[in-house]
């Protein structure tokens, strides 16, 4: 492997520092391509579409009763139904939880800001 020669420059005082570019952020929104808010609003809404197709696909094919019991309590409902109950329940847990991480960082965000600003 070669070696490389040593530097010997020396640093110059009085040079003026490099500053950052300055850009325009409209540039990086020009060079993503086409797509826009609209667009994806509408590929999500074609996506929950799909979903809730299949979903209703689903508790068709699955119409037999079949006994739940839960804390106690018994009863007996078409098992889509019970899954999507369950579903349900795991979605609520997961917004829970997302809302407050999303507290959590917008006062550690908040907070931050302060301390900068002081």
């Amino acid at each position: 492997m070669p070696v490389q020669p040593v530097s010997r420059s020396r640093p110059q005082r009085g040079r003026e520092p490099v500053l950052p570019e300055i850009r325009d952020p409209q540039d990086d929104v020009r060079q993503r391509g086409s797509g826009t808010r609209t667009s994806a609003a509408w590929f999500g809404i074609a996506v929950g579409v799909l979903i809730m197709v299949a979903l209703v696909v689903f508790m068709l094919q699955n119409t037999e009763s079949v006994t739940v019991s839960f804390l106690g309590m018994t009863g007996t409902a078409p098992l889509a139904v019970i899954l999507l109950i369950a579903a349900l329940g795991v979605a609520l847990v997961v917004l829970l939880v997302g809302g407050l991480r999303i507290g959590q960082l917008r006062r550690r965000l908040r907070n931050s800001e302060q301390r900068l600003a002081l």
